[in-house]
């Protein structure tokens, strides 16, 4: 088994992605905190149990899981998870955080709440959590942390201004991660998924039009299991040469993406004015801006089967 003897963390693991990929990881001989709020997709309160139903379906299956109904927006909470994996199972050896809400509307009608709410899950609990195993994985010479974002960040989409946000600040904690804790033997990578899952679920309201509806279709055939064999290869041993990289799993595509890096300079002797930075812009720049698309205008075909 991949991951025999090896301990971890999963947030947000009660339904969708984090549920195949706790019952995955399990399987693969790793003892888990599995982590779920029970909240609503929005947040909101609910009165499910996730996390012990996904903890005792494992343990039913032969595993080892515990429960953890913790948020992961409480610094106490996100330390109390990672605690718990040691006190529980004697250490912590990975972290995959993938707790998440969505609010999406669009930014002009967007309000504080929905932004200080998306950002305290996806963003600052990927952070807690992360942190809260950063000084054990520094002792013992060795940790993995797995993120999830997503291509509304990464490339863009309409009324997600907070979710995008948030899933681009999470490249960058992941690339942070990676540099700091390297010298550790610590590695964070990011995943970006498309399947359909409770949250892409929403996307049905969208669906009036043709195009939503193609879109909201596109997106029935893209499955969470099809997620979980790259996340298991990132959280084992078998990725060990590979930190600081963000990958996609498209339905059997498996894709690689880019980090910003300049893609053109101009240089002005003497120094620019605003004259000639217009010149210039519309001279050499203007053909290289980078188009102001959305994911399905990035991935308009099917996705392979």
């Amino acid at each position: 088994m991949l991951l025999d003897g090896r301990v971890g963390v999963i947030t947000g693991a009660g339904r969708g992605i984090g549920r195949e990929l706790a019952l995955a990881l399990a399987r693969e001989g790793a003892a888990l905190v599995v982590n779920d709020a029970g909240v609503a997709v929005d947040g909101g309160p609910s009165t499910e149990r996730p996390a012990h139903e996904v903890a005792g379906e494992i343990a039913r299956a032969g595993g080892r899981a515990v429960a953890d109904t913790g948020s992961v927006t409480s610094w106490d909470d996100a330390h109390g998870m990672v605690e718990r994996a040691a006190t529980e199972f004697g250490r912590i050896d990975f972290v995959v955080n993938n707790a998440g809400i969505l609010r999406d509307v669009i930014f002009h009608k967007m309000s504080e709440e929905d932004w200080d709410a998306v950002i305290a899950v996806h963003l600052k609990g990927a952070f807690n959590v992360t942190r809260a195993a950063a000084g054990w994985f520094r002792r013992q010479g060795s940790g993995v942390v797995l993120n999830m974002t997503s291509t509304s960040g990464l490339i863009g989409n309409v009324g997600q201004a907070n979710y995008a946000a948030a899933k681009l600040g999470l490249v960058g904690l992941t690339r942070s991660v990676a540099l700091d804790m390297k010298r550790f033997g610590v590695r964070a990578n990011a995943i970006a998924p498309f399947a359909w899952t409770r949250i892409t679920g929403t996307l049905e309201a969208g669906g009036a039009t043709d195009a939503g509806h193609a879109r909201v279709e596109s997106l029935r055939r893209m499955r969470a299991d099809q997620i979980v064999p790259l996340a298991l290869y990132l959280v084992s041993d078998a990725s060990r040469g590979v930190n600081g990289q963000v990958f996609a799993v498209r339905g059997s595509e498996l894709i690689l993406f880019s980090l910003p890096r300049p893609v053109l300079k101009s240089r002005q002797p003497g120094g620019w004015t605003p004259q000639s930075v217009a010149d210039a812009i519309e001279r050499e720049f203007r053909d290289r801006f980078v188009p102001l698309e959305v994911t399905a205008d990035v991935f308009p075909y099917d996705p392979p089967e």
